[in-house]
């Protein structure tokens, strides 16, 4: 794409070639056919036509009280200079850098609409488009040229605009898809040869990393992806390069998008809606991704108004938009386009395509945030947001919030759950004011410990003996619900086996306790069903610090056990517990519950005393090392066939 073409390369139709030597002019004769007191659009991010936009700057003696409208641009913004207050007016649906100072000092103006809706404002009375500034791609021998990496909402405005002026330019790629424009329809074109603005690409840091595992594990094989650029996206592309079979329906793409096609993790062979094909609306990157796009069979570049409609976005099996987000309140609420009480972006296409993937068979819509700001001294999760902060998603259409430190399901979840789900995610030296906050506005109890963090932050897929599959992971205090709906789902005979009394209570604090993880105190792991997120199993070891053997406790639900999900359970407590400074365990149990005294052997109880009075003192010291996981061990293979850690906590 770096060398210049001649655009009569291919044969032309005489009709049309003729009329391009009349279109053919100057940047500074083709603004002379715009008029004072219109609106006139220019095009997006790095299809900016520059040079038109200049001109017309520097013919703005000939204009007044003229609207321009646009999306994200990239190149400068010379027209919201104060000096042109009187010919030009900004109304740009997303603030770019360019345009952000003007926007805060009120001499431009920003529209908060879903980009769904765009294309039809555009299209309509409501805001009508007088004439068009585009930059295109070189004619095919039709006439036709290519918005190239731009067709968002610059489709509506060449489709409705009465005039259009257009930079033509070799370094455009033409790009599939509903890109076509007849270069009739230009008054004017003007030749240029300029690379198309370029983004860096943002080096990953430590947390960006983190969040990008947490967000990949999230996202299953054959999913079908929505996700921007910056240094959060970049993280979570470079975490997805084990997976298989993804698609993309996206309003940007981006390198980092283009490297999994590269390497063939993303193919869209499984995709439900335009199998095979990527499906975006405007790229933005490298100089490498616009000649990738050029005449890329396998890109399909379609308007805003189709690719962010929520029902089409629905239509992709699985799902998951992952969008970025500036601050989270403990409700669940968003905030996406403002920042110190002044707007900084916009509204996109974030809310269109968490409601698409919400939607979606299969879908997640994943909110993903650093914990802090500021350089580290400010929390992304608040109690509530600051003055002049606004809501972009709303918390009736969060789902899932992703920090360094963890997932939250919010879905469904009370505003005492949301808050202590958050909290539980929000950085650890931030818990404890977020915590009080939420006691002081009565959203959680009054005796609500503050979360820490688990012991561990993996969880692992566990196929029991009848090819179910499990997940294990670390408990936490936000699976306090969860908790007690198990124990208070249990046989008088299994609470028996458990506790060796009946019992009818199962309070709060005692599950708090039961819950809460202290490398010196203890640890509890839980076993949940991945569809649901229902609680069937849970263990737990207390420790003595002197002699470093835990007393242990488990407890199965009643339809899940002699299924192998307290070996699936007690393996991992023992992993995580041994790093942790577990040397053994101990138990009291009861002489008829012959599954237990079978688990206690599985993981190293050799020799089981003869039982006093009905109950067995089982006690064991751990052999050097832990055995793995093979038909060879102590571990019965049925029990634990597939073990792989493959999701991130889940804070719910």
């Amino acid at each position: 794409m770096s060398e210049t073409v001649d655009v009569f390369r291919a044969e032309p139709d005489p009709e049309w070639r003729t009329r391009w030597a009349r279109l053919l002019t100057t940047p500074e004769q083709a603004v002379r056919a715009l008029r004072p007191g219109r609106r006139i659009f220019i095009g997006s991010a790095a299809a900016e036509p520059t040079r038109l936009v200049q001109a017309m700057v520097d013919g703005a003696w000939q204009l007044s009280d003229n609207e321009l409208v646009h999306l994200m641009t990239l190149g400068p913004a010379p027209y919201t200079a104060a000096a042109y207050e009187e010919r030009f007016r900004a109304n740009t649906f997303f603030i770019g850098p360019n345009i952000r100072e003007a926007v805060r000092d009120g001499r431009a103006d920003f529209s908060p609409v879903f980009l769904s809706e765009i294309p039809h404002l555009l299209r309509s009375n409501r805001l009508p488009v007088d004439a068009a500034l585009v930059q295109v791609s070189p004619p095919d021998a039709h006439g036709m040229v290519s918005l190239g990496v731009s067709v968002d909402i610059v489709r509506a405005a060449v489709d409705s605009a009465r005039l259009i002026l257009a930079e033509v330019n070799p370094r455009m790629p033409r790009t599939p898809g509903d890109t076509l424009l007849d270069i009739r329809r230009c008054k004017h074109v003007v030749a240029v040869d300029a690379p198309l603005p370029e983004r860096e690409p943002v080096v990953s840091t430590e947390v960006s990393r983190a969040i990008g595992e947490l967000v990949a594990d999230l996202v299953p094989d054959a999913a079908t992806l929505q996700i921007g650029i910056g240094e959060l996206p970049t993280a979570v592309l470079s975490s997805l390069k084990g997976h298989r079979d993804l698609g993309i329906h996206t309003e940007m793409l981006s390198d980092g998008v283009m490297e999994l096609a590269k390497l063939g993790v993303v193919n869209g062979l499984r995709k439900t809606l335009a199998p095979g094909k990527m499906v975006a609306s405007f790229l933005l990157g490298s100089e490498a991704l616009y000649r990738w796009a050029h005449e890329n069979p396998d890109l399909v570049m379609r308007a805003s108004d189709w690719v962010n409609d929520p029902y089409v976005i629905s239509q992709n099996v699985r799902m998951v938009s992952i969008n970025t987000a500036l601050a989270v309140d403990l409700t669940g609420q968003v905030a996406a386009d403002t920042l110190d009480d002044g707007f900084y972006s916009g509204i996109g296409g974030q809310v269109d395509f968490v409601r698409g993937a919400s939607r979606s068979y299969g879908g997640r819509a994943l909110i993903v945030l650093p914990s802090l700001a500021r350089g580290g001294t400010v929390s992304r999760i608040q109690p509530t947001l600051p003055d002049g902060s606004a809501v972009v998603t709303s918390r009736g259409d969060v789902r899932f919030v992703v920090t360094e430190y963890g997932v939250a399901d919010l879905w469904g979840k009370s505003i005492r759950e949301r808050a202590l789900a958050l909290t539980a995610i929000a950085h650890p030296d931030h818990r404890a004011d977020l915590l009080a906050a939420a006691k002081q506005r009565h959203w959680v109890f009054p005796d609500q410990a503050v979360p820490r963090p688990p012991l561990d932050v993996r969880s692992w897929e566990e196929k029991l003996r009848d090819g179910r599959e499990v997940r294990v992971r670390a408990a936490r205090l936000t699976d306090e619900a969860r908790v007690q709906e198990l124990l208070y789902g249990l046989s008088p005979e299994s609470v028996y086996s458990r506790y060796h009394h009946l019992r009818t209570r199962y309070p709060r604090d005692e599950i708090q306790a039961l819950l809460d993880a202290d490398p010196q105190r203890g640890c509890a792991f839980v076993a949940e069903l991945p569809e649901d997120g229902s609680l069937i199993g849970l263990t737990r070891y207390d420790l003595d610090p002197v002699s470093g053997i835990g007393e242990l406790g488990i407890v199965i639900a009643d339809a899940w056990q002699r299924k192998g999900v307290g070996t699936a359970l007690m393996r991992r407590m023992v992993e995580v517990g041994r790093a942790h400074g577990l040397k053994g365990l101990r138990a009291d149990v009861l002489a008829v519950n012959s599954a237990m005294i079978a688990l206690l052997r599985d993981v190293g109880a050799d020799e089981v005393s003869p039982p006093e009075g009905g109950v067995v003192d089982v006690e064991f010291r751990f052999k050097e090392f832990l055995p793995p996981a093979s038909p060879g061990n102590s571990i019965p293979a049925e029990a634990v066939a597939v073990s792989r850690p493959t999701q991130p906590q889940r804070v719910s």
